[in-house]
């Protein structure tokens, strides 16, 4: 049988990768053929050193397929997959699988996963979320003395983590929509494990600045030497026991994870955390792979286009089209309306950058969109959406009633609008951080396309590891998707919060994987997405606006400056604002910050003449590549 992942080396495929001198390329050893046990052989890329930090990179035309992902050795297995007769889901989970390894603080398969696939004809929407442990509650993060606990010893703790759902998820998305073998889609992984990968700089940089990793003797012993101080960047990390528990998943299926000994160790490293150990069983993992993954995706029309993204417990898509909502409404109300080419002179962007009279609009209609996702959203198996239906909240007027909140000056805090009757009064949920999570958007060659967001929650999810019972060096991190509940269960009026904690609830997220459509004609426009906690609902409207308002390409709209605002103060990128929009915006009362916004924005567009274009974050490491 010929093997489907033999390709000839040639450095002609990473061409395009390091164009523009968008990267150097590493010393290394020639790429290597390994023939896995699945009989598919996978080629070693040479790997790339990228620097941390802004970095430019020029966009990517391709003519027959596109992946885009957050690591160049991620990207590259997703390419060998296409180029291979893989469908865009199998090459989302070869994608997925090395970044398990070579991106391990942000996603992997002690986490969960947001899958779009579009087939041509229909959206599948499969919501691989972790969620609660049976024997978690709404005072699980409570103390004996009955206050919460802190947010970072909430989050480095057993009681953080949630039922892992990726793998399971992933694996019903490829019954649906796959093409190749299902162990084949773990080879490059697998290799990558055994054979090591150079450590990149981001990693490493990581690695440094995290307090709690260490403590956690897996991650000791696989991350840091004796003196525990990370590994330099180059040093080949060899992970034998995640290739190890990756073999047993490609050759047994998910069960081989939700089963036997690798839900054992997950069990025994959660409970056994010396300090705050958590109530996650073996059971609950078994239980996970029973329930239906399908979802209906939201899709709402915005201007020329159709914007579809993920229900509850995302509440990334409907913050996002909140915010575009009420700007139409703003811009309606000045007399100006939506420009088709801002770069022609149309309102927003002055310069490459957006105007402060865009800024403020856009941030007072984030602070709105904020309030309203604090109060009413949760997961949808849990929580009553107002007056029946998430798209209240999208119902044009309201959204009309929520832009005559805005005025020349800022607002300073929202409070929660009234689009509708809920059974239940809930209260508002405070601020907390979000971390972590990773972004893979593809389009392949019969023109399905996927938007994939996935992530173990904060930098290292609980900061545990799991050897999957295998006792060989390494493994994998488990999340702490659990502290995207509140921490406390009910407000200071004593309502209890959509998004406390409950047993076999999913925590609200910020993810917003998305896939644009062309209003009149159904026809497929955009894949897009990001990292960034609850920013990447900035992240991604922005890149949004960008493509579709501004009619800028996909490298443009991610290479914009960021800017975000959670219901309090604004925080801009720093560095790429000039200080006249800045003072323009104090001057209107906004309360201004500036500090690293480091989206990972993915994003893959169609070209008018046919074809793709991919653009990448430079505020990261990943790149696209196709042919």
């Amino acid at each position: 049988m010929p093997n489907p992942f033999f390709l000839p080396f040639s450095l002609s495929r990473f061409g395009a990768l390091f164009a523009a001198g968008t990267v150097a390329l590493a010393a290394c050893a020639p790429a290597e053929t390994a023939d896995r046990s699945t009989g598919v052989g996978y080629e070693v890329p040479v790997q790339p050193e990228i620097a941390t930090g802004y970095q430019e990179k020029p966009g990517w035309t391709t003519s027959e397929f596109a992946v885009a992902a957050a690591n160049p050795l991620a990207t590259d297995a997703g390419y060998q997959v296409l180029v291979a007769g893989g469908t865009a889901v199998d090459a989302a989970i070869a994608v997925q699988m090395v970044l398990t390894l070579v991106e391990p603080q942000s996603s992997g398969i002690g986490g969960g996963a947001f899958l779009m696939n579009w087939d041509g004809s229909e959206i599948a929407a499969y919501d691989g979320r972790e969620v609660a442990p049976a024997g978690a509650d709404e005072n699980l993060f409570i103390r004996a003395d009955g206050s919460p606990y802190p947010f970072s010893e909430a989050r480095a703790s057993g009681l953080s983590v949630g039922v892992p759902g990726l793998l399971a998820m992933l694996e019903v998305a490829h019954a649906a929509h796959g093409r190749l073998p299902w162990a084949d889609l773990f080879t490059p992984a697998i290799t990558l494990a055994e054979q090591g990968f150079s450590l990149s700089p981001r990693l490493n940089l990581i690695l440094e600045e995290d307090t709690d990793l260490r403590r956690d003797p897996i991650a000791r012993a696989l991350y840091y030497d004796e003196d525990l101080n990370p590994h330099p960047v180059g040093y080949n990390l060899r992970n034998p026991a995640l290739a190890a528990v990756l073999r047993q998943v490609a050759d047994e299926g998910v069960q081989a994870f939700y089963h036997g000994a690798i839900a054992e160790d997950i069990e025994a490293r959660v409970q056994g955390h010396p300090e705050r150990p958590g109530t996650l069983r073996a059971s609950d993992l078994a239980a996970y792979p029973e329930q239906d993954f399908g979802r209906d995706a939201i899709c709402t029309p915005w201007r020329d286009w159709t914007l579809c993204g993920f229900p509850p417990p995302s509440s990334g898509h409907l913050a996002v089209m909140q915010m575009l909502g009420i700007l139409d409404h703003l811009e309606a109300a000045a007399g100006e309306g939506p420009g088709p080419d801002a770069r022609a002179g149309a309102p927003g962007l002055e310069d490459g950058i957006p105007s402060a009279e865009w800024l403020h609009r856009y941030l007072e209609a984030a602070k709105l969109a904020f309030a309203d996702r604090a109060r009413f959203v949760g997961d949808g198996l849990f929580v009553d959406p107002p007056a029946r239906s998430w798209e209240s909240l999208l119902d044009p007027d309201y959204l009309a009633s929520r832009a005559e909140l805005v005025g020349s000056r800022s607002m300073g805090t929202a409070r929660a609008g009234n689009p509708g009757a809920l059974s239940t009064a809930f209260g508002l949920q405070p601020t907390q951080p979000e971390a972590g999570t990773s972004h893979i958007s593809i389009v392949d060659a019969d023109g399905n396309a996927v938007s994939m967001t996935t992530t173990i929650e904060s930098g290292f999810g609980a900061r545990i590891m799991s050897d999957g019972g295998t006792g060989l060096p390494g493994g994998f991190h488990l999340n702490n998707e659990l502290t995207d509940f509140s921490l406390t269960p009910r407000d200071a009026d004593g309502l209890p919060l959509a998004n406390r904690v409950e047993a076999g609830k999913r925590p609200r997220s910020s993810m917003t994987p998305t896939l644009v459509f062309d209003r009149e004609t159904g026809a497929f426009v955009a894949t897009v997405g990001s990292p960034g906690g609850a920013a990447i609902i900035h992240y991604v409207a922005k890149a949004l606006v960008g493509m579709l308002a501004w009619d800028l390409n996909a490298q443009e709209a991610i290479n914009l400056p960021n800017f975000t605002n959670s219901n309090g103060p604004s925080t801009l990128e720093a560095g790429r604002f000039p200080d006249a929009v800045i003072e323009a915006l104090r001057a209107r009362g906004h309360e201004i910050r500036e500090g690293d916004l480091t989206s990972g924005l993915q994003g893959i567009q169609v070209l008018p003449g046919g074809g793709f274009f991919g653009g990448a974050d430079p505020r990261r490491e990943g790149v696209v590549m196709g042919r």
